[in-house]
């Protein structure tokens, strides 16, 4: 699975090299998997690693997974500070042009970087991404994955933020799932960094606050990253504050005077989608911890909170039905297929 050097010399005349940030707490099951596929490819000058505060011997791993070329560094943090503080922390010790967020349980296809790195108008590029179930990494060939056409295209801030909307029977392909290549030079130029108050959505939150400075965001759909899809992830995990953080952060780019339009009304919708997923999650906390008469009131006391309550409950009880009838499992024996960001791009 791991991929296999690059070859060839990089004979482009522009600064080109490549910080692979990866924030990690708890992953020493997958960080090996995730540096080699780092380290293997020609493009990246540095791989920082930051230990997340992990109580597995994540950060061990990681210097074992060292090949001697002097570019891995590790770096420890003895309690959890989340994953933006240590994204943070890692682009103020790189020195790199260019930046990229590798995820601990996923890993960088073969010749990524030769892909994404083709072309130099933009300031941010990403490529598509195939989702694998994570009880077929041991027996993975990275040659299954399919080929996907070459084109590329722009991301304008609208389509971005829509696409990170969730709507009843539609698939969204979640555009903040994406892990651009991120020049330096933009972030540093605009004070851009990763939100520290966000342990959910702080990709979207700072790609959609990028758009709103007019970032040039490239997408090809060449498949470059490996997302492995696991039933105990974190974002599986999230708090209630921290959905009422990502509403709280749509609010401020509302507030800064950037949008207009489309792109105004685009982050309105998703702030309202984020601040209703609260108020849902919301009630459901005071019901298990107070009972139903106060989570009622909760409701009365926040009108706007009422409809997406009642709309929460009723998909609740929908998703409880579809789950008791067996409609959405596996059968024995099978495993999905990896699946795509863009799927109606393959060749």
């Amino acid at each position: 699975m791991v991929a296999q050097l690059e070859a060839g010399a990089i004979t482009d005349n522009w600064d080109n090299s490549v910080c692979v940030i990866i924030a990690a707490k708890n992953a020493a099951d997958t960080i090996a998997t995730a540096i080699s596929s780092a380290l293997n490819d020609a493009y990246v000058k540095e791989v920082i690693v930051v230990d997340d505060g992990s109580t597995d011997g994540t950060a061990k791993t990681a210097e074992e997974t060292d090949d001697g070329s002097g570019r891995l560094r590790v770096i420890r943090f003895e309690v959890n500070k989340g994953p933006s503080f240590a994204r943070n922390h890692a682009i103020s010790c790189s020195s790199a042009a260019l930046i990229s967020i590798l995820d601990a349980d996923d890993f960088f296809l073969p010749g990524r970087f030769s892909e994404l790195l083709a072309t130099q108008d933009w300031d941010l590029a990403a490529d598509n991404i195939a989702f694998i179930d994570q009880r077929w990494i041991s027996s993975l060939d990275t040659l299954s994955i399919r080929r996907f056409s070459p084109e590329r295209w722009f991301l304008d801030l609208p389509t971005f933020v829509e696409r990170n909307i969730s709507r009843p029977n539609k698939q969204r392909g979640e555009l903040g799932f994406l892990k651009p290549v991120m020049r330096r030079e933009f972030l540093d130029r605009h004070d851009l960094r990763y939100s520290e108050k966000l342990r959910l959505g702080e990709d979207y939150d700072l790609y959609a606050r990028a758009l709103a400075l007019d970032a040039r965001f490239q997408v090809i759909n060449n498949c470059g990253y490996g997302a492995v899809v696991r039933a105990d992830s974190l974002s599986g995990r999230h708090r209630t504050e921290d959905l009422k953080q990502l509403a709280d952060a749509d609010r401020l780019l509302l507030e800064s005077g950037l949008l207009a339009g489309r792109s105004k009304q685009a982050v309105l919708e998703h702030e309202r989608h984020m601040r209703g997923k609260y108020h849902h999650r919301q009630f459901l906390d005071l019901k298990s911890q107070k009972g139903l008469v106060s989570a009622g009131f909760y409701g009365l006391a926040n009108p706007s909170a009422i409809v997406p309550i009642i709309g929460g409950v009723l998909r609740d009880k929908l998703d409880g039905f579809t789950r008791s009838s067996g409609k959405n499992e596996v059968p024995t024996g099978d495993l999905p297929a990896p699946r795509y960001l863009f799927p109606d791009a393959a060749r």
